[in-house]
């Protein structure tokens, strides 16, 4: 962002307010796109500027409730200028002092955007109870049929109940191969189970 466009973004706490929520919702700044953090019910109503009710289960929020923004009372403002000042790469140090907050707050915020950045580029781990099979997919030549079959490429799956999915092509069904696909995929505590069938 050039630096003009970040000055008029920090001189009200309601412009870099807005600003900040533009990224809190899936769909951008709509009212539809909105839900309550903890049930999940959509269309919340509005308590006051940025507060908000849930309509299910009555839950009260604002726009950062459950994200990493919300974790540190800090202002919008101030949090703007800590994203830039770590754009920016200045030291946690200096950017403690520039902003005249505690280092232990600036370094908390510091690691609250670095987590985000890895949050980002790395896919969730699978957790809770996780249901893993392997099968075959391709080999439409006629003959022998199964495991064995010529042509047929292994694909290795981890389901978490009530949840996601991960779905991946290994070299082979061997024990060795599929615990080093559920150790990249898999929340360590987890529960797996084999096929059902």
């Amino acid at each position: 962002m050039i630096m003009e466009e970040f000055v008029r973004l920090v001189i009200t706490e309601k412009k870099a307010y807005g600003y900040l929520e533009k990224y809190c919702w899936e769909k951008g700044h709509k009212k539809q796109a909105k839900f309550c953090p903890r049930c999940k019910a959509k269309r919340p109503y509005l308590l006051g500027a940025t507060r908000m009710r849930c309509r299910r289960c009555k839950y009260t929020f604002h726009s950062f409730t459950g994200r990493w923004i919300g974790r540190m009372r800090l202002s919008p403002i101030q949090w703007l200028w800590i994203i830039k000042l770590f754009e920016l790469e200045v030291s946690g140090r200096k950017a403690a002092n520039q902003l005249g907050i505690s280092y232990p707050s600036l370094h908390k915020a510091f690691m609250a955007i670095r987590k985000a950045i890895v949050a980002e580029v790395e896919p969730e781990l699978l957790h809770g109870e996780v249901e893993a099979d392997e099968a075959y997919f391709g080999g439409r030549r006629r003959g022998k049929r199964g495991r064995g079959a010529y042509g047929k490429i292994p694909v290795f799956g981890l389901l978490e109940r009530r949840g996601n999915v991960s779905v991946n092509i290994v070299k082979d069904v061997s024990a060795e191969s599929l615990l080093k696909e559920q150790v990249k995929k898999v929340k360590r505590g987890s529960v797996l189970f084999p096929p059902l069938s």
